[in-house]
């Protein structure tokens, strides 16, 4: 039996432990969480999530756990759970921007520290996760971690030097998209088109166009080039976005997003 503890039971978190709950893993994983607010331990009580009232009793009770908490406050919880960690202590955690190195000066030395970034949609099983792990990480270890989060969407391992990057890519982009979405929504609303119908039409474009990008086998330009007849009306969309650098616009956004985790990390 494997046991598995969370530190924070907000939206990301909980979706996760759901996650594991409800797949074959809950026959060999016992989960533990453990957060200031007794109610969201309550509710997941009926998945079979163990409450617990202390930090101290998460740590004492896991090999895994997860550090389901905002950067803003890691600071604060790994001083709390630094006097009883292990050196089999395996952390997880999903706080933007903090490095292992940080998790480990705030513990202690040589913590075995996995470092991931999801996204909301693993709250509906349709997470894109992106983890990356230190040295002290056993390959035996971070099989359990990553075989975690392919429960709950697609997970791809990437090179610890670039989780803040990747920040903007899957961890900040559905924001993105959803601000991009509502230009769409807006406009259909604006020349008298139900927003019901509009938005179930975008979000399955959205859907489908993901699908083409993943399984068709085209390149993007490709793709775009599909879709635009000469002197049609996609071209003459095209020609405004253009106009606008929409590509320099997300470069930009990335960026800024990427610079915002590197000084969180500080």
């Amino acid at each position: 039996m494997t046991n598995i503890g969370f530190i924070g039971a907000g939206n990301m978190g909980s979706a996760i432990m759901k996650g594991i709950a409800s797949s074959s893993l809950k026959d060999s994983a016992k989960i533990f969480a453990f957060d200031p607010d007794s109610a969201k331990l309550s509710a997941l009580a009926e998945n079979g999530i163990t409450g617990c009232k202390s930090e101290q009793e998460v740590m004492e009770n896991c090999k895994y756990v997860f550090l389901a908490v905002k950067p803003q406050i890691i600071e604060g919880v790994l001083e709390t759970v630094a006097p009883f960690t292990t050196s089999e202590t395996v952390f997880v955690s999903i706080a933007a921007g903090i490095s292992d190195e940080f998790i480990e000066r705030k513990t202690v030395s040589g913590a075995k520290v996995v470092l991931v970034m999801p996204n909301t949609p693993l709250l509906l099983g349709e997470g894109a996760s992106a983890l990356s792990h230190n040295d002290a990480v056993t390959d035996e270890e971070f099989d359990v971690v990553l075989s975690i989060f392919k429960l709950c969407g697609k997970a791809a391992v990437i090179s610890k030097d670039k989780m803040k990057e990747i920040i903007a890519i899957n961890g900040s982009s559905p924001a993105f998209i959803y601000l991009y979405a509502k230009g769409f929504i807006d406009y259909a609303a604006s020349v008298g088109i139900d927003s019901g119908a509009a938005m179930e039409l975008f979000a399955q474009s959205l859907i489908g166009s993901a699908k083409m990008m993943t399984d068709s086998g085209y390149s993007i330009d490709e793709l775009i080039k599909m879709v635009s007849s000469p002197g049609g009306t996609t071209l003459a969309g095209l020609d405004r976005l253009y106009e606008g650098k929409l590509t320099e616009v997300v470069n930009n956004c990335c960026e800024s997003c990427t610079k915002r985790a590197y000084e969180l990390s500080k």
